[in-house]
């Protein structure tokens, strides 16, 4: 499978990636610490103190105020960023696979990654973290990623909450985390995103289900299997059922998003059939992911 052609990478090469918060210091957009140093780029005053570096003293203000002020710069620090994805039983459904969907935007986001030269690292889990893409910087590294998003494969039942227990102990240091899924987990999402809170990362969430599954186009007596657990379920399908389905479906992608947002964790829904440039170019754009 080809992830990403190469007239869509020239495009990717536009774009960085972008933290929504403070990391070490690090501003909102910018991949930079307040750590005292030298640089182009001003970052604010303060007063000044015995022993401070003379050089940084502004003397334009000592002019018009008669105050020492000592100018401060930012000084740039790379980014350490790691890509989670789903690569449970239940990612391999739709006409529009959802495993395959995520895996390009997994391509694409690290292609920008490493294009910016942060450090990028991608691991997939089902109900524990089961392969794993030592971190690598530069686009010279970038068929490593590639490679390993080809030859991954869907197996096993999904455990949000034991993977990212298991990833968040073994991820150290401060950066982005992007977490591909469809959270479809019986034991639901909240005491799996809560192993980020408190940690020095700064989450992101991509929610990805397949149109079969917002809108399935059934009707009559059907048999249900999970293609997790392989338990069956007999249903008479109408029309009555399908609406409370829908309705369900958007109260859980509903729940979802509102808890991410509550916790200050980044969050975008995307179903299948939308779009994939226009997923990457636009909408991960608009909620701050990607500039």
């Amino acid at each position: 499978m080809k992830l990403l052609d190469e007239s869509f990478i020239r495009k990717l090469d536009m774009l960085s990636l972008v933290s929504r918060k403070v990391i070490i210091g690090r501003m909102r957009g910018e991949q930079r610490s307040k750590r005292r140093g030298i640089s182009s780029e001003f970052a604010e005053h303060r007063d000044y103190s015995p022993g401070d570096d003379t050089r940084f003293i502004d003397w334009n203000i000592y002019g018009r105020l008669n105050r020492l002020f000592t100018k401060l710069f930012y000084e740039e620090e790379d980014l350490h960023v790691s890509i989670l994805i789903d690569a449970s039983q239940s990612m391999e459904h739709g006409l529009s696979n959802k495993f395959d969907y995520a895996r390009r935007v997994a391509a694409a986001l690290g292609y920008i990654a490493a294009a910016g030269l942060d450090r990028v690292s991608v691991s997939a889990f089902s109900d524990h973290v089961n392969e794993r893409l030592r971190p690598f910087r530069g686009k010279r590294q970038v068929w490593r990623m590639f490679d390993f998003l080809e030859n991954l494969q869907c197996a096993g039942m999904t455990s949000l909450q034991a993977a990212c227990r298991q990833f968040a102990v073994q991820t150290r240091g401060k950066g982005i985390t992007i977490l591909i899924s469809d959270f479809l987990d019986e034991h639901g999402y909240e005491e799996a995103l809560r192993q980020f809170v408190g940690r020095n990362q700064d989450l992101f969430v991509l929610h990805v289900l397949s149109r079969e599954e917002l809108t399935p186009e059934v009707a009559g007596d059907i048999k249900l299997l999970d293609c997790e657990t392989g338990n069956e379920t007999e249903i008479s399908v109408s029309s009555a059922l399908l609406k409370t389905y829908r309705k369900n479906v958007n109260v859980f992608c509903r729940g979802l998003k509102d808890y991410c947002g509550s916790r200050g964790i980044g969050y975008l829904f995307a179903a299948t059939d939308t779009p994939f440039d226009q997923l990457i170019l636009s909408y991960l754009r608009r909620v701050g992911l990607v500039k």
